[in-house]
């Protein structure tokens, strides 16, 4: 994707290219999975393909490739839905984009206990400080992981916070996608 920045790591390139994927989708998406297979791999085995994605012509031979799977299902909660995934061996990692409500750390004394998961999600949709997030979490097989999480209110490409520790909960849910 042309706006998407370089960066030395495939991986951090392939959570940028699809966090800029989900922005020109604009807010208020569903989640979304890709798989991350490596990209000289599925251009020789996989030609066709490889000019379906527009990577004929690609000079970098180190790369992975995003391919965007069918949609989550939205009646179903997404760590569930994880545990039923399994990916063939082509496939060197994942990746997700979700939307999600946060809340600054100076929020968290005025929650109120006993709620259950629905009322505290009303709850911070509610609250003054709530921030809309959008979480790209990317790892790989390997072990290998890294996020690019973006604010609504600062929907910027120069505004993507990157690190492979942002979301560690998500992380660690996706990896646990290619245990045995």
């Amino acid at each position: 994707m042309s706006n998407t920045p370089m960066a030395a790591n495939p991986l951090t390139r392939a959570v940028l290219e699809i966090d800029e994927y989900a922005s020109g989708l604009g807010w208020g998406r569903p989640a979304r999975l890709f798989a991350l297979v490596d990209t000289a791999r599925l251009r020789s085995q996989e030609p066709a393909l490889a000019d379906q994605l527009g990577l004929a012509d690609e000079t970098e031979s180190a790369g992975l490739t995003p391919i965007e799977q069918d949609e989550i299902p939205a009646d179903k909660p997404l760590d569930e839905f994880l545990g039923t995934i399994a990916w063939p061996d082509p496939v060197v990692g994942c990746a997700l984009t979700v939307e999600r409500l946060m809340l600054p750390p100076s929020a968290e004394a005025q929650v109120p206990q006993g709620l259950d998961e629905a009322k505290l999600t009303k709850w911070v949709a509610s609250h003054p400080e709530r921030q809309e997030v959008r979480m790209t979490v990317g790892v790989l097989r390997d072990g290998a992981r890294e996020s690019a999480l973006r604010l609504r209110e600062k929907d910027s490409p120069t505004e993507v916070l990157t690190g492979p520790d942002l979301v560690p909960g998500l992380a660690e849910a996706l990896m646990a996608t290619f245990e045995d």
